[in-house]
């Protein structure tokens, strides 16, 4: 053993989420709901909240927040590219199957954390999960040394975390439903407007606001034909490129509607419809999705869009366009 070994390391602590854990628990126990279809979660404040409270419980310095989730062949969601950019977050992601269960979650958890703790990074760890399927990564970071505090979220009825795991952390507490009620809400409704509602919506026609939310409009939906991302006309990028570029005119209204819905078009293909579909009911898209609109943008006009407003106004406008159509909601503008 070396002198530094023998050193009291400074304390740090990060935290390990399994957000497949906290999300099921959470809806269950807020808003008796079975899948993440039926609520909305405002991670960004959740997360400030949960290293808040750590900050208050735990003595030292906060490394950072290791949040696991998974996604159908790991293609991020919108809600988890947001979350991916928050500073001090590292998105982990497993594969979501076609029965909706989580593959290679709980070995990423356990590679993160045991590292950690055999670095000597850290000297706490927070774990808010309750899969016993975690029991392995505890071990492995008490094995080193590591303080595990084992957070979990109030259930419903008896308990919602396995008893192995319960009894093998180092501390145990539960969060209750107040500290999660203000970050979890009842999915929105889309505001369809009258005579443009789906002709099979799984709902009467009405002309009344709100409507369904998306998962009643389109349920039993037989799936669009595979999507095919078109590419831009040459054209259009040719005009684009060769527009005045002396600070006052940018790219027509044109030319900027069809960049945007070929966005859309090829954002379907590649992300699947039901990631596209976690944006609606817009017509307001997150900062990150929006500065990714913008970049793709940018790159089939060769040039930047940042000094022209309402250029980046009408490429909104076809990227809502195009995805209105696809669920078949009528067109909203971007305002």
């Amino acid at each position: 053993m070396t002198t530094s070994e023998l050193v009291p390391q400074p304390a740090r602590y990060a935290v390990f989420v399994d957000a497949g854990y906290l999300y099921a628990a959470s809806g269950a126990l807020l808003l008796d709901a079975t899948s993440r279809r039926e609520y909305r979660v405002a991670a960004e404040k959740l997360i400030r909240a949960l290293t808040s409270h750590a900050a208050e419980e735990l003595r030292g310095e906060l490394l950072r927040v290791y949040w696991f989730d998974a996604a159908p062949k790991r293609q991020p969601t919108v809600d988890q590219r947001v979350i991916a950019n928050l500073p001090l977050v590292k998105l982990r992601l497993g594969n979501l199957n076609a029965q909706g269960q989580q593959k290679g979650v709980d070995a990423q958890l356990r590679a993160d954390l045991e590292a950690l703790a055999r670095h000597r990074a850290i000297t706490d760890a927070v774990l808010l999960a309750g899969d016993e399927d975690m029991l392995p990564a505890v071990e492995a970071a008490q094995r080193y040394g590591v303080r595990v505090h084992l957070w979990g979220v109030e259930p419903t009825h008896g308990s919602n975390q396995a008893e192995w795991l319960v009894w093998e952390s180092d501390t145990v507490e539960v969060l209750p439903s107040d500290f999660l009620r203000p970050y979890f809400s009842k999915a929105g409704v889309i505001a369809v407007p009258a005579g443009e509602q789906p002709p099979d919506a799984a709902v009467p026609r009405t002309t009344t606001s709100p409507v369904p939310k998306p998962s009643q409009v389109f349920a039993g939906r037989a799936p669009s034909p595979t999507a095919v991302a078109r590419p831009i006309p040459a054209a259009v990028k040719h005009a684009a490129q060769h527009s005045s570029t002396d600070g006052k005119l940018g790219p027509e209204r044109a030319q900027m509607l069809e960049i945007g819905e070929h966005v859309a078009q090829k954002w379907v293909f590649e992300r699947g419809r039901d990631n596209i579909r976690d944006l609606l009911p817009g017509p307001i898209l997150p900062p990150v999705i929006d500065k990714e609109l913008l970049i793709e943008a940018e790159k089939e006009l060769g040039r930047s869009l940042r000094p022209y407003q309402e250029a980046r106004t009408w490429l909104r406008d076809g990227f809502w366009e195009r995805v209105y159509r696809e669920f078949g909601i009528g067109i909203g503008k971007s305002g």
